[in-house]
């Protein structure tokens, strides 16, 4: 189906929507990375943008090693250990995977642990982190208090990516269509699609990621097909 549309699998991956966006030529000076993980996102994306600053926020202990070793190696890179939202101080987390964690304003029901938290408009403010900025959340249904902490950044980003789901299955994580009318009211919309992924219980499809740009780019101010 795939190769009739014209698409190969490549098309429908990371490096394949960070091309494609690469193409739009957008302005990025900072990669906003939270959920950082050990860093793995962070690395393909500075294939694409390799002259923008780097600043991962990641709120697992665990993963501190690897992001040391790879702020060592990479000069415009830095990380801090900490989730975030909406708010600055402490919150709950559910380190249940070590790549999965969520954070929560209530406590969780299982392996609870409290982490710092802070927000995107602090951190850039702290750091004066330059703009245009990319965000990326990898943040299991917390988006809607990141995006809220980082409403004054939010104004001066060209992309946002954003792990979106097709199911509910915590009391905070909305579904995609919800996570999409909530960035249109914040003024952006989804330019592309990549990495889906289906649930092995049935095959259903469980998640993919959105890449959002500004209502007002050049993207949309067109509905022609081809050039």
């Amino acid at each position: 189906m795939l190769k009739t549309l014209g698409e190969d699998l490549d098309s429908i991956s990371l490096e394949g929507a960070l091309g494609r966006s690469k193409a739009r030529n957008p302005v990025i000076n900072t990669v906003i990375d939270v959920g950082a993980s050990d860093g793995r996102w962070t690395n393909i994306c500075r294939q694409y943008f390799p002259e923008a600053y780097y600043f991962l926020i990641e709120a697992q202990e665990p993963h501190r090693p690897a992001l040391q070793a790879l702020k060592d190696r990479t000069p415009n890179l830095d990380y801090l250990l900490s989730a975030a939202g909406d708010t600055e101080g402490q919150i709950y987390f559910d380190a249940t995977d070590l790549l999965g964690g969520i954070a929560s304003h209530t406590p969780v029901l299982k392996n609870c642990i409290t982490v710092p938290v802070t927000t995107i408009d602090a951190q850039v403010r702290l750091r004066n982190l330059k703009p245009p900025y990319l965000i990326k959340l990898d943040t299991h249904g917390f988006e809607i208090p990141i995006l809220t902490g980082a409403i004054q950044s939010l104004g001066q980003t060209a992309i946002i990516i954003v792990e979106t789901y097709n199911f509910n299955f915590s009391t905070e994580n909305l579904r995609f269509h919800q996570i999409t009318s909530h960035l249109e009211t914040l003024g952006f919309r989804p330019a592309d699609l990549f990495d889906p992924g289906h649930r092995p219980l049935d095959g259903a499809l469980w998640q993919f990621d959105l890449l959002f740009e500004p209502t007002a780019s050049p993207t949309f101010q067109t509905t022609e097909y081809y050039r």
